[in-house]
């Protein structure tokens, strides 16, 4: 078999082309999350914020990060339950305006239990959103083109978590309070879009009503025996995956001893490699490989990424080791959803996706924890370390598991 050449202009023409026949409401739902993500400041910078700015120790610091992770979960539970109530569309709106008070209040906040209690309402008025925008790009896609519509909301997510950071970098040398007041405008900005353009929006819910009833039989998600084993795997990943949010600013801050200026542009390095290759990657992984190979990978990769930070040491190692974990990202997360939605249909949709975002917002609680603990007692090498074995031992459990998902699902 001949090798494909290579060109610019092949690629140009490869990357456009997986575009086309994505539905405008797809574009809309991925606008308001490029418009929301743009502002998300906060959360790659709240461990330093809370070290350097309040004076809090790395462990204490740990823990009140574990509490959005706390909040998270429990906002992606009740955003599952409150979907499959009362709708996609008044769930998204709600978390969309429900975070903008939160944000102007949580500089106010200087002590402990104050800042733990602020983190967590607004992590869980955060994370109700996922599910609800889940279901909704589900609700509004064809069927062939559910997960190009998953990876252009997850690029979109990247792209603007490539200019938060870099901005926010900026903001807080001048102050940290901007950057809450800045996630507050993006907030208001994305609700006022999605209000305008979803408001009276319908989707193609007979259409898929009929097809998915015929195909996938109700059970209840809380009794898919391997699909809870499916999302416990997942929890791992995340715990793993999210120090790119935790410690992996931390470290970047301790050990290299980089401004948060420095730190904002590796992060918006990691936006900007995903909004670039991820559509096209995916795309590829469909056509070339099945949704558990792609996990399996992926979740090898985001261990390699980790690892490969105890090789040596030098600013252009902790590019790599981003490009590493972006290639990680690209591959698990977008096909997590993809066997998410296989397992549901459009009655159990918002607990299957519920639990989906659940399995991440876990990962949020124990990232910091376990990570900032590790960190404090036995030094980052070691936490590295640590995180590729687990991440290893991981993948072998998916390897396992999802032969056994695909014969039930046959």
């Amino acid at each position: 078999m001949q090798p494909i050449p290579f060109s610019m202009k092949t690629y140009i023409k490869s990357y456009f082309s997986v575009y086309q026949g994505l539905s405008t409401p797809a574009w809309m739902l991925a606008l308001v999350m490029l418009v929301n993500r743009s502002g998300a400041m906060v959360v790659p910078f709240l461990g330093v914020y809370m070290v350097k700015h309040l004076g809090f120790t790395l462990e204490n610091a740990g823990i009140l990060l574990s509490c959005f992770g706390i909040g998270s979960v429990v906002g992606s539970s009740l955003g599952g339950w409150l979907t499959d109530k009362f709708g996609h569309f008044k769930v998204q709106l709600f978390s969309l305006m429900g975070v903008i008070p939160m944000f102007l209040l949580l500089p106010k906040l200087t002590t402990m239990p104050s800042l733990a209690a602020g983190i967590l309402a607004l992590s869980m008025i955060s994370d109700i959103l996922r599910p609800a925008n889940s279901v909704s790009l589900a609700y509004y896609s064809k069927p062939e083109n559910v997960v190009r519509s998953f990876t252009l909301n997850r690029m979109a997510l990247n792209l603007g978590f490539s200019i938060g950071p870099a901005l926010g970098g900026f903001l807080a040398a001048i102050s940290y309070d901007l950057l809450f007041y800045g996630n507050a405008v993006a907030a208001t900005s994305a609700a006022i879009i999605f209000f305008v353009y979803f408001r009276n929006k319908e989707g193609n819910k007979k259409e898929k009503t009929d097809i998915e009833e015929l195909e996938v039989p109700y059970q209840s998600a809380y009794k898919d025996v391997p699909f809870l084993v499916f999302t416990l795997l997942s929890i791992l990943f995340a715990i793993c995956f999210f120090q790119l949010l935790s410690t992996l600013p931390l470290y970047y801050r301790e050990v290299y001893q980089l401004s948060e200026k420095n730190i904002g542009v590796i992060l918006a390095y990691s936006g900007v490699v995903v909004f670039s290759l991820e559509m096209l990657i995916v795309h590829i992984a469909e056509r070339r490989t099945t949704a558990a190979n792609a996990i399996i990978i992926g979740v090898f990769f985001c261990g390699l990424a980790f690892a490969s930070l105890v090789i040596t040491h030098g600013i252009w190692l902790l590019y790599v080791s981003m490009f590493i974990l972006c290639v990680s990202e690209m591959l698990a997360m977008p096909f997590m959803a993809t066997v998410t939605l296989q397992r549901s249909n459009v009655k159990n949709r918002g607990a299957y996706m519920g639990l989906n975002s659940l399995s991440l917002s876990a990962g949020l609680i124990f990232a910091p924890y376990l990570g900032t603990k590790i960190a404090a007692n036995y030094g980052f090498n070691i936490l590295w370390i640590g995180t590729g074995l687990l991440m290893f031992i991981t993948a072998v459990g998916f390897y396992i598991l999802m032969k056994k998902m695909v014969l039930k699902k046959n």
